[in-house]
């Protein structure tokens, strides 16, 4: 199966080089070890959501966090952002913010009779978008071009965001009041989209005693650099994935399509994102190959937002996608 290999292989990103490193060093599981540890010292009790979040940033996506208030949507982001020595900026989303609010705007600058270019948030390296679901449709169409293209378009001219550029957004169920449902083409363009849940009763009273000086996050410092995030996202594009595993990568995206129950199946760039997600996971995990493993472990949090159930057309709101999923990981053979 050289096909996707081949379409994966193709989009690599300028610049950095991989020089001595290579998956499964041990300088490289150092580095994001020490990444991890950063952030659970304020994100405490959820290592696997750790993980998923930085799979969606070495694999350079986005990251969709879903769950209802209070539980550490808005810390996550945080944590993960400021241990990155990269430019962060928070836009906080409501139904009065506009796309220029985001973007930026041209403004006529009298002394010289020309009009200036003033940046909007938009333009950092990490964007937190808290709570993107409470703005507008128009507002959220603002971010289709920057995810997907790392660039903005205004007044016919096109300017370049990042590199890197994560989006990390979050968002209330959609039964809360006050908020708009993200379109299909808007929840396309993450990554992963994951939910974090309450913590046990042991990690809440860790938490009560963290928080007895303030707010820790605050004061977390940065353990990656910027040249260093762009060359581990440059490593993961090196991570082996066999053939017989993009096959079956690729097989249970085709079940997805026909199964019965589901009303829209994933599109190719869902399995793009699962190919380049994979790899990420391995890495993340110190091997140089990928395993079937990751592909089971990944499936759910990489196409559930990718695919509509029937139930959830009729309005509907359960869990049938994610059990529709799990059904099709125990129907397609696992490659040996």
């Amino acid at each position: 199966m050289a096909s996707i290999n081949s379409i994966a292989e193709s989009d690599h990103s300028p610049g950095i080089g991989v020089n001595h490193l290579l998956p499964g060093s041990k300088e490289i599981a150092t580095r994001l070890q020490v990444l991890r540890q950063n952030i659970a010292k304020v994100f405490l009790g959820k290592e696997n959501v750790i993980q998923l979040s930085l799979t969606a940033l070495l694999a350079e996506g986005h990251l969709l966090v879903e769950d209802v208030p209070g539980v550490g949507k808005t810390l996550l982001a945080k944590g993960l952002a400021k241990s990155l020595d990269c430019v962060y900026h928070r836009i906080q989303f409501t139904p009065d913010l506009l796309p220029g609010d985001l973007l930026g705007t041209n403004i006529f600058h009298q002394p010289t009779g020309q009009f200036v270019f003033q940046p909007g948030p938009m333009f950092a390296q990490v964007i937190l978008a808290d709570e993107i679901n409470r703005a507008s449709p128009r507002t959220q169409s603002a971010l289709l071009e920057a995810m997907s293209e790392r660039q903005i378009t205004l007044d016919g001219q096109s300017r370049p965001l990042g590199p890197p550029f994560f989006v990390i957004a979050t968002q209330n169920p959609y039964e809360f009041e006050g908020t708009f449902p993200l379109p299909e083409s808007q929840l396309d363009r993450f990554m992963i989209r994951l939910e974090i849940g309450y913590p046990d009763r042991r990690i809440e009273k860790d938490l009560l005693q963290q928080h007895r000086q303030g707010e820790p996050v605050d004061q977390l410092p940065a353990v990656l650099q910027t040249k260093d995030l762009l060359q581990l996202q440059q490593i993961v594009r090196t991570v082996k994935v066999v053939d017989s595993l993009a096959e079956y990568m690729i097989a249970l995206i085709e079940a997805t399509r026909q199964h019965p129950e589901l009303a829209l199946g994933c599109s190719t760039r869902g399995l793009l994102a699962l190919y380049r997600a994979v790899q990420a996971w391995a890495l993340l995990s110190d091997r140089d190959y990928a395993v079937p493993d990751d592909v089971k472990i990944l499936l759910v949090p990489v196409l559930s937002h990718r695919v509509l159930s029937r139930r959830w057309m009729q309005g509907k709101r359960d869990d049938s996608t994610k059990i529709v999923l799990r059904e099709i990981l125990k129907q397609i053979p696992v490659p040996v």
